[in-house]
């Protein structure tokens, strides 16, 4: 099994691009097949998570070509086969092909889907909105059944502002008849992604970055070409070793306003970012406070970065608190990270206490999930000595090339077998 092997405590400098976000394309994706054309998608990453999706696409009958960031869906030959468990339980973003099978067949049969073990994350929301819509859903031993004789729209109010749930019902209801109202909607950039391409394809939605969506249902929709938004977790990975290492650092390619949480808690802390247009840069790295973090739904602190700034935290004079609202699991880096000589207290699954500034040392240490793995790098990366990153699976599903990056702006960081 391959792991990444770091000697830490090296400037970078340099520039490192952001690629396209996972968290987008792994739902454009399934919103593909929701017509009879090809669809083009552009800035599509390199990582694991596309190639899980391929798998399920050509298992439908789809014709699918991904050459340099470009996908090609072809689902002129699709038929509505059951999506094998195997396939299904690779990645979490699996369950969008329940809305735009149900949508475009309405029908549709497969396993529950996969991903990192970060806690419980039920789709109780998506499947409620599918009945509301007027499907019916059955389940067995993890096997869903999904099925109406025709989708009607509803008014749909989320208990929560779940994302998978957002970008579910709205697969689902582009085609449904009638008008589809999401109420409490999720606001994420790429809710917004996937809303925007299914309105180049002729779809009626409107409201995306806002809690209300209306879905206008349609007939039929038809093949576009789009191009998948910059992905905002790695940039905001970026940014973070930037803050804790870089020396004229550039991290470019990103929309600076999609990690303003993030951004404004490290000015907070005291770093120096030069905020561009399209890009974030760190001249010099100084001295830090500690800062409370708390994590929301967008436009709020993301889940998804709560982890990856742990090794910022760690680095901050003071005591830092972390309020964990989304998972129950997502301290799973926090043992590692005490490891290598950090003083942390977890409180219970939703609350962390982090005691700086702690110099950290080399380590072997474990990717226990995807965010977790990152945190684990950037461990590394600011550690004294030698850190080997192990189950580095996880991180490659959604960071594209991370090591090829790094070292490209002076980190000395290796993938080994």
């Amino acid at each position: 099994m391959s792991k990444i092997v770091i000697e830490g405590g090296y400037s970078l400098s340099g520039e490192i691009r952001v690629g396209g976000a996972k968290n987008s394309a792994v739902a454009l994706i399934p919103a593909s097949i929701l017509c009879r054309d090809e669809v083009i998608l552009d800035n599509v990453p390199n990582i694991s998570d596309i190639f899980a999706l391929e798998d399920i696409l050509k298992s439908l009958g789809c014709d699918v070509n991904y050459h340099n960031h470009c996908l090609r869906v072809d689902s002129s030959q699709m038929v509505n086969a059951v999506i094998p468990c195997d396939l299904s339980s690779k990645l979490r973003a699996s369950y969008y092909f329940m809305g735009a099978l149900l949508g475009k067949y309405k029908r549709v049969k497969m396993c529950f889907p996969g991903g990192c073990s970060i806690g419980e994350r039920p789709i109780n929301l998506h499947l409620k909105g599918f009945e509301k819509l007027g499907a019916t859903v059955l389940e067995e031993d993890g096997n869903f059944t999904i099925y109406a004789d025709k989708l009607i729209g509803d008014d749909i109010f989320l208990d929560v502002p779940s994302v998978g749930a957002t970008i579910n019902i709205m697969l689902a209801a582009v085609l449904a008849k009638g008008k589809t109202v999401i109420d409490n909607a999720a606001r994420e950039p790429h809710i917004v992604d996937v809303a925007n391409m299914l309105n180049q394809m002729g779809a009626r939605i409107s409201g995306q970055g806002t809690s209300k969506i209306e879905i206008i249902g349609v007939g039929s929709l038809h093949g576009t070409k789009y191009s998948v938004v910059p992905d905002m977790i790695e940039a905001g990975t970026y940014v973070i070793i930037a803050s804790l290492l870089g020396h004229g650092l550039k991290v470019s390619g990103l929309v600076p306003e999609h990690i303003e949480s993030l951004t404004s808690k490290l000015e907070e802390a005291g770093v120096h970012l030069k905020i561009g247009k399209n890009y974030i840069q760190v001249d010099e790295v100084t001295d830090y406070h500690a800062i409370d973090v708390k994590t929301m739904g967008y436009p709020g602190f993301p889940t998804d970065l709560q982890q990856v700034l742990v090794p910022f935290l760690v680095s901050c004079q003071g005591t830092s608190h972390i309020e964990e609202t989304m998972y129950e699991n997502r301290f799973m880096n926090i043992p590692d990270t005490v490891k290598m000589g950090a003083n942390i207290r977890v409180n219970d699954a939703q609350f962390a206490t982090v005691y700086g500034k702690s110099k950290l040392v080399g380590k072997n240490v474990l990717a226990t999930d995807l965010r977790g793995g990152a945190s684990m790098v950037i461990c590394g990366l600011i550690a004294e000595g030698m850190t080997e990153v192990c189950n580095v699976g996880h991180i490659l599903r959604g960071y594209e090339d991370i090591v090829g990056k790094l070292k490209g702006v002076g980190a000395h960081i290796e993938i080994v077998d």
